[in-house]
């Protein structure tokens, strides 16, 4: 309970004015508004277990970002519970404030005009942090994300990357167990995403942090999280993990094989199909919605055939992402 996330049937519906056009439009408006209701986010449910890294996922507009929001303490839902850490955040805000940690990748809590390190100095005053905690975590940080290089910059002058880095330390220093990032490496170089990854790695599998992300970038979902949510027009559509998700949606892999000796007719195992041959080399798939996992076509032809040569395409996860999507609309249209 110490760091976990409990949300169940989160809603969030915001209302607002629709504008009429022309100038008798805009005047029906003011005295007779016509309001109209944007449901961002519908009954979604989902838990992140203490230690865990979850993946929130979804296309621009999903209601991602609402989500945190709500979690964070910023919003309040129209229908739902939540809970961070133990805490209702939004009932809570001050308690709830000093269990969690926030990076959104396109906005900063640092001060403009300060040089990082008076930041973190501000920070650790208004958190109450100890100063031997303090500096032992700045040190700590500094190993992991290089700090020290640009601390006495004013942030204004900072570049993306380090600005980014500066913020999860900033986020950091008051050692919250759970931490929100909503697209933190936004517009990174490949270098720096790297660098900020394997601070998340340590974060959660050394120091035991629950870590909710919300990102566009699939390389980064699949070298940190294990499991995934995905809603799609505010509602949850797939919980899972990476495997689990790929068995449903990425079945869509080839083999490529290249066999000893002149086959004149290739018969594959069952649960395989023969999708093309050019002589000795052909490229097998899989054959209906039972078939097996690529890992287990390969095994099941090295057993059958004298292989020389084998290639594997998989579907990458930014594939399978889009198949869940594309899958879930209909859910959605009937729902």
């Amino acid at each position: 309970m110490a760091g976990s996330i409990e949300v169940r049937g989160l809603s969030r519906t915001f209302h607002t004015t629709v504008r009429r056009p022309g100038f008798a439009g805009a005047l029906r408006s003011l005295v007779n508004p016509e309001r109209a209701a944007k449901h961002a986010v519908c009954d979604v449910s989902f838990s992140v277990a203490s230690g865990e890294l979850l993946a929130l996922l979804g296309p621009n507009g999903a209601g991602k970002s609402t989500t945190i929001k709500m979690l964070t303490g910023i919003l309040t839902p129209t229908a739902g519970e939540a809970r961070v850490a133990g805490v209702v955040p939004y009932e809570e805000r001050e308690r709830n404030a000093r269990n969690i940690g926030t990076v959104f990748g396109q906005r900063t809590q640092l001060w403009w005009d300060l040089p990082v390190r008076e930041s973190f100095a501000i920070l650790r005053d208004i958190y109450e942090v100890p100063k031997a905690e303090h500096a032992a975590r700045l040190e700590e940080f500094d190993e992991l994300l290089d700090l020290s290089s640009f601390w006495d910059t004013r942030v204004r002058h900072l570049s993306l990357g380090q600005r980014v880095r500066s913020d999860l330390a900033a986020a950091l220093l008051h050692d919250p167990p759970v931490v929100f990032l909503d697209e933190p490496t936004i517009g990174m170089d490949v270098v720096v995403k790297e660098q900020v990854r394997e601070f998340l790695r340590y974060q959660v599998e050394e120091r035991g942090r629950t870590v909710l992300l919300t990102t566009h970038d699939m390389t980064e979902v699949e070298r940190l999280a294990e499991r995934v949510v995905l809603i799609n027009h505010g509602r949850l559509v797939l919980d899972g993990t990476l495997d689990e998700i790929r068995r449903k949606f990425g079945s869509t892999w080839q083999v490529r094989v290249t066999l000893a000796g002149a086959h004149a007719e290739v018969v594959p195992p069952p649960g395989i199909t023969l999708l093309r041959q050019d002589g000795p080399r052909v490229v097998l798939g899989p054959d209906g919605p039972g078939a097996p996992t690529v890992h287990q076509a390969l095994k099941a032809l090295v057993e059958r055939f004298e292989v020389t040569d084998i290639g594997i395409d998989e579907a990458d996860l930014e594939d399978v992402m889009r198949a869940a999507y594309v899958h879930s609309e209909p859910q959605r249209e009937g729902a």
